[in-house]
């Protein structure tokens, strides 16, 4: 198959959710179980919202440079989790998170720990794209900026540049740099805040279900985004689309109820899976 084709198969095969069951197609060039370290280490997390408990003793490793997928129903703690990473609960009241969760061996939580700087370490894409009201060239500049990256005009155009190329958009903007972002596409948009996001170059990118305002081409873009980031990144994803997770992530994680039911390489996870309720999700029995 040439290249071009296998892109064409690529959409074909988002833009068609297959039923739910244990004939899931994983794509075994993208499952393969990472080989890298771990890079985020979560021991015990459990998280409150007032006297309601969101998360249940939760332990997980997500290796390095590979793509992690949190599956399960609506309201199982999957988002709740990935804002523990950084620390994106603070900002909502009444939340309260104990347990320990590490990057690189470093407690998140530290109270030496300025978030800023850690938001700076872990990127984050939202579901529905939020680019800021500025031009695309001001969108992705503006991390670099706060942050000191650049010390000169060059520098930052070059990171700007550079951020845009890694999110497969300078071809498409290169000559409208200064024009709104909000002007872009949603799929381009979308895009633009992941070119966002690496511009200060994070170790670690959340995103919490990032396709779903998205037609299928443009998720199949992203999709695609995705897989040549994880050569530099830890990623971390949230979907609600076991079809996507089979075809993006080496690690899926299943969610329910507040608690981690099973974590394992994701061609296990959607052919053998270990826990009954595991079983019964994929193959579509609750939901």
């Amino acid at each position: 198959m040439q290249p071009q084709d296998a892109k064409d198969a690529r959409k074909v095969m988002v833009q068609s959710e297959p039923p739910p069951g244990l004939h899931m197609q994983v794509d075994p060039a993208h499952a393969a179980a990472p080989s890298q370290g771990v890079k985020v280490s979560a021991r015990d997390v459990n998280v409150f919202y007032g006297d309601k408990q969101a998360l249940f003793d939760v332990g997980l490793d997500v290796a390095d440079r590979s793509v992690t997928a949190l599956i399960g129903p609506s309201g199982c703690g999957k988002s709740t989790f990935l804002r523990c990473i950084n620390r994106m609960n603070d900002t909502i009241q009444g939340a309260r998170v104990t347990g320990r969760i590490e990057i690189d061996g470093e407690d998140v939580n530290d109270q030496g720990l300025d978030p800023v700087v850690l938001r700076a370490r872990v990127g984050m894409v939202f579901q529905k794209p939020n680019p800021f009201p500025k031009t695309i060239f001001e969108n992705v500049a503006y991390g670099p900026r706060i942050h000191g990256l650049a010390s000169s005009k060059a520098e930052l155009e070059a990171i700007v540049e550079k951020s845009l190329k890694r999110a497969s958009l300078w071809n498409e903007v290169a000559d409208r740099l200064h024009q709104p972002g909000m002007g872009l596409s949603g799929g381009q948009q979308q895009r633009l805040v992941i070119a966002r996001a690496i511009a200060v170059e994070p170790e670690v990118i959340l995103m919490d279900e990032p396709c779903s305002a998205l037609d299928p081409i443009a998720t199949a873009r992203i999709e695609e985004l995705i897989d040549e980031l994880r050569q530099e990144f830890c990623i971390v994803i949230v979907t609600h689309s076991m079809a996507q997770a089979a075809r993006v992530s080496q690690t899926t994680a299943f969610f329910h109820l507040g608690k981690l039911v099973e974590v394992g390489p994701t061609a296990d996870m959607f052919t053998n899976p270990k826990d009954q309720r595991t079983l019964d999700y994929i193959t579509g029995r609750f939901g």
